[in-house]
C-alpha cells in the first residue's frame, strides 16, 4: 500500500504520485481520471473507488467526496486522501468497507482547486480558491498582502496611532484586544494585514481589492448572485474551469445519492439550506438530515447544523451559489460539508452541552468574545508547542516607517490541523463519510417465480425491492424536481419466444427505502419497498429470457430467468 504521510501536506506532485501508486496497486478496485484542467492548466482528478468485478461503478449507487474548493483548506484534502487509503487498504478485511466497494461507488476528488492549494503550500499567499485575478484584471492601489519582513510569512502589522482602535492586553502582552468605549489616554493601534501599500499618498491607508477574489463554491446556478449580491460569485454560474468540471461530472453520473465537501474551520456539520429556514425543506428530507446529522455528530464529536441557522457571515445576509445547495436544490441530492479542525473547542472555549460538545456561535464568536478565550488560545498553543503565533517584532517598513510584525499565524493556527491532529482528524471524518454512503438505496431482486400456465405458456413473477435506507428517488426534492428517471425494466426474449403479456421495457415508477418509516409516531408505511412484476412469456420449455432492472440511483440488477 503506498504510504500516505499525513505528518505534511501534499503538494500537486505529490498528489498525483499517490493517486498512480494508489491505483497501480489496487487496479481490481481504483482506476484514475482527470474530469478537467485548471486555469493554470493542472488536472483535476477524481479517483473511483468499487469492486469492478461486482459491477462497473456506473451501475451502483455512488457516493461522492470532495475538498479544496476552497484553496487554502487543505486539511480537507488530506482527509480525502486518507479515505481512499482506508477504503483500498481494509477491503476483505473490514465489514462495512467490503459491503460499500463490493455494492456502491465513490467518487474522491482531493483538489477542486489545484491552483489555489499549490500556491497555499508552496508560497506565503493564500487565494480564497482560484489563482485567476478577480474581480479586477489589473492590481488596484490600497494595501496588498505581502512577507514584508522576508521571514516566509504573512501576519499582521501594529503601528501606534491616537485613533487605533486596538490596545496591548494587560493581561498577556502578545495580544491585542479591542479598545473598548471610554478607553482614552493609552497606546492605540492600527492593525493592519502585513504588507505593502500601492500607490500610497504617504498618509491614508486602505485595503486594496484582493487580486484573487474568485469563490468557487459561490459558483453554482441554485440561488446565484452577481458580485454585487455575492462576492467572490465570477461573471456567471459555472465560469470557471474547475466549476465546470464539477458540474459535467454530476451530469454524467447520475448515480450519486450523497456527498461529502470538506472544508476548514470550526469543527461543524453544515448541510443546506444557505439561504432558506428548516421550512423550506420537505418533511421527509429534513428528518433524513437531521438523522445524519446525529449520527455525524455521534461519530466526530462536531455538532450539525444548516448554514441559514448556523453559519452565516452576517445574521442580516444569506450566502449564495454554494455546491451543495445546488446538489440538493436542483438534484435532490442529500450533501453535507464539514468543516474540519476547531482549535477554539480544542482550547476548551464554548458552552458544555449534555453530550460533551462545546456549544458556541460559529460566526459570532469571531466578531466578539472574551479575553480569557485568547488567552485560552494562546496556552493551548504554548501547551502543544505549535508555532501559531508570532511576537511582536520590530520592523522598519518601506512606506510606514517603524512597525511591529507579529500576532497569530492564520496558516499555522487557525485553517489548517498541524500534524499531530491530523490523523485522528481524518479517521473519524472518514468514519461519518462511509456511514453516510450507506443510506443510498440499493436495488435487488428479492423473488423470481416461474409458472407452466400450459405446455409453451410461462408466468413470471419477480419481485423487484429496495434494501436500502433512501428511497430510489434519493429525496422528495429529487421526486419534485424529476431529477431522477424511474426504475426501467426490460425483459429480453430470445428469437422463437413470444411475449404475450406485460411489456418488454416499462418504467416502473420508483420503491421506498426505510428514510419514511420514522416519521410517524403510531406505526408507520408498508409494503412499499418492493414492487411485483409479471409477465407471460410463450417459448419452448428451456428457453431462457433475461431480466434487466436500471434504478439511476439504486444501481442495476440483472438475471437469466430459464423457462421450465
Amino acid at each position: 500500500m503506498p504510504k500516505l504521510d499525513l505528518s505534511r501536506y501534499y503538494t500537486y506532485d505529490e498528489l498525483t504520485a499517490f493517486l498512480n501508486d494508489v491505483v497501480s496497486e489496487y487496479p481490481y478496485l481504483t482506476k484514475l481520471e482527470s474530469i478537467g484542467q485548471s486555469y493554470q492548466g493542472r488536472d483535476i482528478w477524481v479517483i473511483t473507488l468499487t469492486n469492478f468485478a461486482t459491477g462497473s461503478d456506473t451501475e451502483k449507487p455512488a457516493y461522492w467526496i470532495d475538498a479544496n474548493i476552497h484553496a487554502g483548506e487543505v486539511t480537507g484534502g488530506a482527509t480525502a486522501q486518507y479515505t481512499i487509503q482506508y477504503l483500498v487498504s481494509n477491503y476483505g478485511s473490514d465489514a462495512q468497507v467490503t459491503r460499500l466497494l463490493d455494492r456502491s461507488a465513490f467518487y474522491i476528488c482531493p483538489r477542486v482547486s489545484p491552483d489555489g492549494v499549490e500556491q497555499y503550500l508552496t508560497t506565503p499567499y493564500q487565494a480564497r480558491s482560484s489563482v485567476r485575478p478577480y474581480p479586477f484584471e489589473d492590481e488596484r492601489e490600497g494595501l496588498y498582502l505581502e512577507d514584508v519582513d522576508g521571514d516566509g510569512r504573512i501576519l499582521q502589522m501594529r503601528l501606534p496611532d491616537p485613533k487605533g482602535a486596538w490596545k496591548v492586553s494587560d493581561k498577556d502582552s502578545r495580544l491585542m484586544r479591542p479598545r473598548e468605549v471610554g478607553d482614552e489616554g493609552g497606546t492605540y493601534y492600527h492593525l493592519y494585514p502585513e504588507g505593502l501599500i500601492r500607490n500610497f499618498d504617504g498618509y491614508t491607508v486602505r485595503a486594496a481589492p484582493p487580486k484573487h477574489g474568485l469563490d468557487l463554491n459561490r459558483q453554482f446556478p441554485a440561488d446565484w448572485g452577481p458580485e454585487s449580491q455575492q462576492r467572490g460569485a465570477g461573471p456567471f454560474p459555472v465560469s470557471e474551469p474547475e466549476t465546470q468540471a464539477l458540474a459535467q461530472f454530476f451530469a454524467k453520473h447520475k448515480n450519486i445519492n450523497g456527498v461529502q465537501a470538506y472544508h476548514t474551520y470550526s469543527g461543524v456539520i453544515l448541510r443546506p439550506y444557505s439561504g432558506k429556514p428548516d421550512d423550506a425543506f420537505p418533511t421527509h428530507d429534513l428528518t433524513v438530515y437531521k438523522h445524519l446529522g446525529k449520527k455525524g455528530t455521534e461519530l466526530t464529536g462536531y455538532p450539525d447544523t444548516s448554514v441559514y441557522h448556523g453559519f452565516r457571515y452576517d445574521p442580516k445576509t444569506t450566502l449564495r451559489g454554494g455546491f451543495f445547495d445546488w446538489l440538493y436544490e436542483d438534484l435532490g441530492i442529500f450533501g453535507f460539508s464539514t468543516e474540519l479542525w476547531d482549535v477554539v473547542s480544542l482550547a476548551g472555549i464554548g458552552e458544555q452541552q449534555p453530550n460533551g460538545i462545546l456549544k458556541r456561535d460559529f460566526i459570532g464568536w469571531f466578531r466578539f468574545h472574551p479575553e480569557d478565550d485568547d488567552l485560552k488560545l494562546l496556552q493551548f498553543n504554548d501547551a502543544h508547542g505549535l508555532d501559531g503565533f508570532k511576537n511582536w517584532t520590530a520592523f522598519e517598513h518601506p512606506q510606514l516607517g517603524p512597525v511591529e510584525i507579529g500576532g497569530w499565524d492564520y496558516k499555522r493556527f487557525w485553517g489548517n490541523a498541524p500534524a499531530q491532529f491530523l490523523p485522528e482528524i481524518a479517521h473519524k471524518n472518514t468514519l461519518f463519510s462511509l456511514l453516510h454512503a450507506e443510506v443510498s438505496p440499493k436495488l435487488n431482486i428479492r423473488l423470481i417465480k416461474v409458472d407452466r400456465a400450459a405446455n409453451d405458456i410461462f408466468r413470471i413473477v419477480v419481485i423487484l425491492e429496495n434494501t436500502g435506507f433512501l428511497p430510489t428517488y434519493t429525496s422528495a426534492k429529487a421526486l419534485e424536481k424529476k431529477a431522477v428517471e424511474g426504475i426501467r425494466v426490460k425483459l429480453l426474449v430470445p428469437e422463437g419466444a413470444r411475449l404475450v403479456a406485460g411489456e418488454a421495457v416499462s418504467d416502473v415508477g420508483h420503491i421506498e427505502g426505510r428514510s419514511n418509516k420514522f416519521e410517524t409516531v403510531f406505526g408507520s408505511p408498508f409494503g412499499d419497498q418492493e414492487k411485483k412484476l409479471e409477465w407471460v412469456v410463450q417459448a419452448p420449455a428451456g428457453t431462457s429470457v433475461q431480466l434487466e432492472a436500471v434504478g439511476q440511483r439504486a444501481g442495476t440488477v440483472r438475471a437469466v430467468i430459464r423457462l421450465e
